[in-house]
């Protein structure tokens, strides 16, 4: 809807400036420019759809500044969690995890796929800080019912750093309403987005066995 009435603008404002400067050149008001109003709603909204969802990933529009840096896939990596149990005094051992990011020119949203949870972002962002790429969210957790009796739901946020052009790595921390954090490492990725942790975790025996 937002984007329609943005549409509606541009292309007001552009026939209303042709339109002035056609009067203001014959002297003349010359209304026969509204004719094309559609048509420049329609240009308008392919062009702006096509950027939005395919062009602006491509590798030459890549390398033009403030153009978000594309991590679209299914990634594969490594969480190490710095919480420690008071039973034993020691802290889990790291788990592979798949960051899976759906991912526009202007939208981006994250789920985060380990064995026993599922972590879905509410707010996710790309920017460009100090010349890098980072990835920033914050998510909600939904343990499996089999773990919530020692892991129960929480929320949290997540910085990355992000490397390469294209993005070949991103690298960061997270931190929880249950006092816990961690760092999470992805260095590989998939152009497919999984759906679930079995099926990402096919992707990657896949290209392993390839």
């Amino acid at each position: 809807m937002k984007r329609t009435i943005t549409i509606r603008v541009i292309a007001s404002v552009v026939v209303v400036v042709f339109v002035a400067g056609a009067w203001l050149t014959n002297g003349q008001l010359d209304l026969g420019w509204m004719r094309f109003f559609s048509v420049a709603v329609l240009v308008a909204t392919l062009v702006l759809g096509l950027w939005d969802i395919w062009l602006w990933r491509l590798s030459l529009i890549q390398r033009i500044p403030r153009v978000p840096r594309c991590i679209r896939g299914t990634w594969q990596g490594t969480l190490t969690s710095f919480w420690v149990n008071p039973a034993t005094g020691k802290s889990p051992p790291p788990k592979t995890v798949y960051l899976v990011v759906h991912q526009t020119a202007t939208l981006v949203s994250v789920k985060l796929l380990t064995d026993e949870s599922r972590s879905t972002s509410a707010l996710a962002k790309v920017s460009a800080v100090d010349g890098a790429s980072v990835l920033t969210y914050l998510y909600l957790n939904r343990p499996d019912m089999r773990v919530e009796h020692r892991s129960r739901m929480h929320h949290g946020s997540t910085v990355l750093d992000i490397s390469g052009r294209p993005a070949g790595r991103m690298k960061g921390r997270y931190w929880t309403d249950r006092d816990s954090k961690g760092e999470l490492e992805l260095t590989q990725r998939y152009n497919e987005l999984a759906d679930d942790f079995a099926e990402a975790c096919g992707y990657f025996e896949e290209r392993t066995q390839a």
